[in-house]
């Protein structure tokens, strides 16, 4: 077998059948079947634990919306379908939640440079039929048929999402932000036992470095806690890269910090442990997000500052979770890490571990 045919038989063995077909959804339909029933975590078109970070600033929004509006040439979006025949959203979150915000006239146009006259306008200060246009604008789609493996599905998202920030962020921080607290962060708290059990994640982010990336959230935000003194054009990114530089000095000055640190995450696994079912997983989904994983973490280590002793029956968490109310602040609808949205989730939280 001479070289070219050894190539050909390889990429005949390694080639994938991929099982989808290619629709065009109008932008209306697409957001209805988003928002529809999503409180409830229902909807038909929907977001997966490990993409609930919402992560476009206003103006890139702001030109998303000008290029549809102008026509211009829009990224294929994937979904996946389900078995219960519900498309989970494989690549294009961010656009479409972005849709679904100015339609809802929670986005205000801003620093549009072509369509200068759009700026400081919501989708209902359109004319009539300029929002007609919007709404029936179609968006070309590809559905991965519900008999597509998870390999095939990982790997297609591997494919699309490499050199995404948000993915790798914790990774780019192991390299630029070396020091005594982020050694902590990756060679003790990340690969204690009890956590690991607590936060099981999605293949498709296994190895990104997520466990590392949800350690930094927690002690972030509870040392920001009541003020989260960022920005929010500063946004939670760069407050925890600010805050992991920090750490890193304070360690340095204080030998008696990084006991402290391991202290309030150990108590704080303990508390989850005895008192959520399903650990840091939202019910049956065994895939922790950020948003409910902050909303946990966080929310149970401030309720055991107030109060010590605090024990709590997994039939009384339990029965408090399954109100829904979290799942309805923590459904990743839109700026999922403003402050008003990362305060309301664990204050829920820690209010109800006290039962205030």
């Amino acid at each position: 077998m001479d070289i070219n045919e050894q190539i050909e038989k390889q990429i005949n063995e390694q080639k994938k059948t991929v099982d989808y077909d290619t629709r065009e959804l109008i932008i209306e339909t697409i957001v209805q079947k988003y928002l529809d029933k999503i409180e409830k975590e229902q909807n038909e078109i929907f977001v997966p634990e490990y993409q609930r970070e919402f992560t476009w600033d206003n103006e890139r929004q702001s030109k998303f919306i000008e290029s549809i509006i102008l026509g211009l040439p829009i990224p294929l979006m994937f979904l996946a379908e389900n078995s219960d025949g519900r498309l989970e959203i494989v690549d294009g979150s961010q656009r479409i939640r972005t849709l679904a915000a100015f339609m809802q006239d929670e986005l205000k146009i801003t620093n549009l440079k072509k369509l200068t006259n759009l700026n400081g306008l919501v989708f209902s200060k359109l004319p009539d039929s300029r929002r007609r246009k919007i709404k029936n604008s179609p968006l070309k789609t590809i559905v991965l048929r519900d008999n597509t493996t998870e390999e095939i599905k990982n790997d297609i998202f591997e494919r699309i999402n490499r050199g995404s920030d948000p993915l790798y962020a914790m990774e780019k921080r192991k390299g630029i932000f070396k020091g005594k607290f982020n050694d902590f962060i990756y060679k003790e708290c990340a690969i204690n036992d009890t956590f690991k059990r607590l936060t099981p994640l999605s293949p498709l982010i296994d190895k990104r470095q997520e466990h590392e990336e949800l350690i930094l959230r927690f002690f972030a935000l509870y040392d920001a806690w009541p003020k989260l003194s960022f920005t929010e054009s500063m946004g939670i990114a760069n407050y925890l890269d600010t805050y992991i530089q920090e750490m890193n000095i304070e360690v340095e000055k204080d030998s008696n910090l990084l006991q402290s640190k391991r202290n309030l995450f150990n108590k704080m696994l303990t508390f989850v442990s005895e008192s959520f079912e399903n650990g840091f997983a939202k019910g049956k989904i065994k895939s922790v997000s950020r948003v409910y994983f902050e909303a946990l973490s966080v929310g149970s280590a401030l309720a055991l500052k107030e109060r010590k002793d605090l024990e709590v029956s997994v039939e009384k968490t339990n029965a408090w979770l399954k109100t829904g109310e979290l799942t309805k602040i923590t459904s990743g609808k839109y700026k999922t890490h403003n402050k008003a949205h990362i305060k309301e989730r664990i204050d829920y939280v820690r209010r109800s571990l006290l039962n205030e």
